[in-house]
């Protein structure tokens, strides 16, 4: 039996407490390395979390894309905006698709509704005209048509803030226009035309290339009816105008040789004044991103057609103005449309033309090969407006207003050819876009 010393048992308590306090020492040193093992590790989580977080919360800017739009009358645009609802009730699917691009989502739009509006201006003006000519006699009668013209107006006014309520008002592209006397700036939607109520073909541009394209886009257009590129819009390698007979025996011959070219100095000025201050006219433009002028696509020839020179000048002059433009903004392989003339409205005879001929072959000029195209706006010509406008307009006249607002040389005003128009600029600049940078 072994026996216990005297001092071992009153010393086990003791050794007891040390071995407890040796264990807790240790535990306690395990619990703090493991801490700062896991505050070290939370440090550095944070850390790469806050880089990856500011990755997210500022995304690289995207630079502002400019595209310039220059031209005579049918790049003012004059399709009232009443006519492009025909877009919902055409025949081919591709084209009823577009009426998603300009309308918003759940919009209520029909040609009923366009119908409706379009009879309630009918019975003001009627109203309007009696009273003009003095068909209503009579201080009542005179008194209650007044009061029959006040309420349609008013009517009219409503249904037409409904209407124009429905198109796209786009946040992404920006547009800055003179078209004619109608000058703005601001979202891109309908008014950008020929007056507030118009569209050209820069509607159905902007749209379809915001479809197409990340990043904030800015349209500036100029444009002024009537104007040829022989000698309004003249670019400086064509060299100067050369004033024929009757213009040199002219009183006013100095005015006319100091005109010339006088819409390529007005387009270049308005372009470079919106390039000074670009975040006065698209609110995403970031300096430090800054812009590329993406690309031009121009419109215009009706005012060459009536004078041999200007006809066998055309071609030559477009190479010029091609050359003169990417020049002005130090952009060599500027893409550029150049939409040909249309207004003979079929193949064979847009063929007959020497204007929309010589359009074709600038574009096809070698030295323009994959940056420079040429879009036919034959066929997207508005065949339903024409058999309206060749039936009578005048005698069917609600129903014209449905389809068309203008005469032929303004494609009938449709407001569906326009759009069309619009959408086949903007594939072929995107295609060009991409053959730069596929």
């Amino acid at each position: 039996m072994v026996v216990a010393s005297r001092h071992s048992q009153p010393n086990q308590p003791h050794r007891l407490m040390r071995l407890l306090l040796v264990a807790g020492r240790l535990s306690l040193n395990n619990l703090i390395m493991k801490n700062m093992i896991l505050v070290r590790t939370a440090v550095t989580l944070l850390f790469v979390l806050s880089a990856v977080r500011g990755e997210v919360a500022e995304p690289a800017k995207k630079k502002l894309q400019i595209f310039l739009l220059a031209g005579q009358s049918n790049m003012v645009g004059h399709a009232n905006y009443i006519t492009i609802p025909t877009l919902l009730t055409a025949k081919e699917p591709e084209v009823r698709d577009l009426a998603k691009l300009v309308f918003k989502n759940g919009a209520k739009i029909s040609r009923a509704v366009i119908e409706d509006l379009i009879a309630t201006r009918i019975k003001r003006d009627n109203i309007n005209k009696d009273l003009r000519a003095k068909k209503i006699e009579g201080a009542d009668k005179i008194a209650k048509a007044q009061a029959e013209l006040k309420k349609l107006q008013a009517q009219v006014d409503a249904k037409t803030q409904e209407i124009k309520n429905t198109f796209v008002a786009s946040k992404q592209v920006y547009i800055t226009s003179i078209a004619d006397g109608n000058r703005g700036s601001g979202p891109l939607s309908v008014g950008y035309g020929g007056n507030r109520d118009k569209v050209g073909p820069e509607f159905g541009f902007g749209l379809s290339m915001a479809q197409k394209m990340d990043g904030p886009i800015l349209i500036i257009k100029t444009s002024w009816g009537g104007k040829s590129l022989n000698y309004n819009f003249r670019p400086p390698s064509a060299g100067p105008y050369e004033l024929n007979e009757k213009e040199q025996v002219a009183k006013n011959a100095a005015d006319i040789k100091k005109n010339a070219s006088l819409n390529w100095r007005m387009m270049n000025e308005a372009v470079h004044n919106v390039l000074k201050d670009l975040k006065k006219y698209h609110p995403a433009y970031d300096a430090s991103a800054g812009y590329d002028i993406a690309g031009f696509v121009w419109f215009q020839g009706f005012n060459d057609q009536f004078s041999d020179e200007f006809r066998d000048n055309y071609r030559d002059n477009m190479v010029h103005f091609v050359k003169d433009v990417r020049k002005e903004y130090k952009t060599p392989n500027m893409p550029f449309v150049i939409g040909v003339l249309g207004t003979n409205m079929t193949k064979e005879g847009v063929d007959k033309n020497a204007v929309s001929v010589a359009q074709r072959e600038a574009a096809a000029a070698p030295e323009f090969k994959g940056t420079v195209a040429s879009v036919e706006s034959y066929k997207v010509y508005d065949l339903e407006a024409r058999k309206v406008y060749d039936s009578g307009w005048a005698k069917h006249f609600a129903e014209w207003c449905v389809v068309g607002s203008d005469r032929p040389y303004h494609y009938l005003g449709s407001g569906k050819f326009f759009v069309r128009l619009g959408d086949a600029f903007a594939k072929s600049m995107i295609d060009l876009i991409q053959k730069q940078h596929p």
